[in-house]
């Protein structure tokens, strides 16, 4: 999967050009996986450009960084304004990415990080379809398990926890999958290596429980929310193996995959082989809540461009926050 660029990046309070957004090879994070972060999503709707539920990303960025003890030396609501800068100092007007990463900046040799700075940069990219788009993606149960909690905690969103997720990937890719399905410890169904999953099974909604090793995804949240909203049961329980095989329908749910149809499991096909009643419905309400078109749910969306306020376009300019140096 290749990246865009983008012109400017939000580095540790100020708005840099993308080129100089740079770490030391020896930084503590690049070495060791110590950051959290963040994948956030926003679309464009008329002239507006909006951000998908990003308060409740930063909450979690937040809540990622206190499990392993990064020491973020800004606010919430700072962090949220740094992402809504960097998409307008970018003048963004097309599907982005935004990418936050808390990261422990300090250069040298050593596992642990006391009284090392925690550096935050914040990076946004034009992005349209983490999948192919072929109607849905084709899928294998991998070998390799879901971190446990007693090793690392899943609820944290760790680089360094997702080396479980590139295996899990690369054991799909290199065998003409476009996706894994990674298992827990205990062999029940945890979630893709990027995404959660969902399967229908006469006509409700069934998805693994947090005790299956999943990271709680936004996206996830949004399903069970509209799902209630829209009469459709949704119900949080272990799943087992067998049970993809003979489900009627299954889709991935995630801020880069937002709604993917699963139209096989290890050559099984699931239900028609194509995206299913509820799944279409599911996809549906997702992306008119992305942009603003589904009632009810306009407190989800955040606004990048005020039509009050000028827009700055590619203008740089420095934010009011401090440097870590």
């Amino acid at each position: 999967m290749s990246t865009q660029r983008a012109e400017y990046v939000w580095f540790n309070g100020k708005i840099v050009p993308w080129n100089e957004a740079k770490v030391h090879v020896l930084t503590h994070a690049f070495n060791y996986g110590t950051a959290a972060f963040e994948g956030i999503r926003a679309y464009p709707y008329g002239d507006e450009l909006f951000v998908f539920r990003l308060a409740d990303h930063i909450k979690r960025l937040f809540e990622s960084a206190k499990i392993y003890g990064f020491q973020i030396g800004y606010t919430h609501q700072q962090i949220i304004q740094a992402c809504i800068d960097v998409a307008k100092t970018n003048n963004f007007h097309e599907k982005i990415y935004i990418r936050p990463l808390v990261y422990v900046a300090g250069v040298g040799i050593g596992i642990g990080f006391t009284n090392q700075p925690v550096g935050v940069a914040i990076a946004a990219v034009p992005f349209e379809s983490y999948f192919p788009k072929k109607g849905g993606v084709d899928t294998l149960v991998s070998s390799w398990r879901r971190i446990p909690e007693q090793s690392l905690p899943p609820s944290a969103k760790i680089t360094g926890h997702y080396a479980n997720s590139v295996l899990g990937k690369m054991d799909a890719l290199t065998n003409g999958y476009n996706e894994a399905i990674m298992l827990d410890i205990t062999g029940r169904v945890s979630e893709g290596t990027g995404e959660n999953i969902f399967i229908v099974k006469n006509g409700r909604l069934v998805t693994p429980t947090v005790a299956s090793g999943i990271l709680e995804g936004i996206t996830r949240r949004t399903v069970m929310e509209l799902a209630y909203e829209h009469g459709i049961e949704v119900v949080e329980r272990d799943v087992t193996r067998s049970e993809l095989y003979n489900c009627d329908e299954a889709f991935f749910a995630g801020t880069a995959a937002e709604i993917t149809p699963i139209l096989s499991i290890d050559k099984r096909v699931i239900g028609s082989g194509s995206p299913g009643q509820i799944t279409r419905k599911m996809m549906d309400l997702y992306s008119k809540a992305v942009t603003g078109q589904l009632p009810g749910h306009k407190d989800w969306l955040t606004a990048v461009y005020n039509t009050v306020q000028k827009q700055r376009g590619k203008n740089v300019q420095e934010t009011s926050l401090p440097s870590i140096d």
